[in-house]
């Protein structure tokens, strides 16, 4: 199973973590599935761009992005060149690291 290591994130990840998924696994499950909340307003259905995070590394390992995740990532806050919506990046047998942005454009969280 591929390693996930998250860099350190104030809110959802403070210290950082390293997580394990099996390959096929898109990223934000991986994440939920480990108790890291990261925000998926539209339900990983790629309607948002609430989960976007940046692939610092095993970038090239990921599936390839559609267009309408491409689209939808042009809307991301901080978005760089080794982005992906989480929902929409699948696990394949390589090891990530993976940074989860300080802000969102989600503008109406729950539970806050």
């Amino acid at each position: 199973m591929p390693i996930i290591k998250i860099l350190p994130h104030p809110e959802y990840c403070p210290t950082g973590a390293e997580i394990s998924a099996p390959a096929g696994t898109s990223i934000c499950e991986a994440l939920l599935d480990n108790h890291i909340g990261i925000e998926h307003a539209c339900d990983m259905s790629c309607a948002c761009t609430t989960c976007h995070v940046i692939v610092r590394e095993g970038f090239a390992s990921l599936n390839e992005l559609d267009e309408t995740e491409e689209d939808l990532l042009d809307r991301a806050w901080g978005l760089e060149p080794n982005s992906r919506l989480s929902c929409q990046a699948l696990l394949s047998q390589k090891d990530l690291v993976v940074e989860i942005p300080k802000y969102s454009i989600n503008h109406a969280k729950e539970n806050h």
